[in-house]
């Protein structure tokens, strides 16, 4: 069984270019902040599809075997104090389809396609002998409003048809 865990850290060398325009100072902090949070997003993407891109794909595994893309210091564990409130969407994917989905997701989670702040604490592909499962954990099982967007985010990056069956569970039902 695989148990992939990475940990992305922001590397701020500080050699961002400067626009030299004068705008006022509210507007000037707000336009840096959007670049500064649209730098660091495209450099978390770029560090980890460095790594990636020398991984074998889930689509190529044979066996029972699971990734697992967790933000730093969450443990894929239900018990884990971040995962403890939370759930999960469970989407059933007929073989073949694997590798495409899972990094259509993790790169979504890593651009933070999501817009549910830090309420994504990571996700899962379970390679099986007739099946592959993906789920992506989140803190709170009881935020519908947030749960929702999750799903329809998730519909929209995996290019789900309208048909597919996604499932959410709490953990503490899991654990049941």
């Amino acid at each position: 069984q695989f148990c992939l865990l990475l940990s992305l850290k922001d590397d701020d060398s500080g050699d961002h270019d400067q626009d030299n325009s004068s705008p006022k100072d509210g507007e000037k902090e707000k336009n840096e902040e959007e670049e500064k949070d649209s730098n660091t997003t495209k450099r978390k993407v770029e560090q980890f599809w460095r790594f990636y891109s020398h991984m074998i794909r889930p689509g190529d595994l044979t066996g029972h075997s699971d990734f697992h893309l967790f933000k730093e210091g969450i443990k894929p564990m239900w018990e884990d104090d971040a995962n403890k409130s939370g759930g999960k969407w469970i989407i059933r994917l007929r073989k073949g389809l694997a590798s495409r989905c899972w990094e259509n997701l993790i790169l979504a989670i890593l651009g933070e396609q999501f817009m549910v702040g830090e309420e994504i604490c990571g996700a899962v592909v379970s390679v099986r002998f007739q099946e592959d499962i993906i789920s992506i954990w989140n803190k709170t099982a009881s935020d519908q409003a947030t749960t929702a967007r999750i799903r329809d985010t998730l519909r929209r990056v995996l290019n789900l048809p309208p048909n597919t069956i996604m499932e959410y569970k709490t953990h503490t039902d899991s654990i049941k």
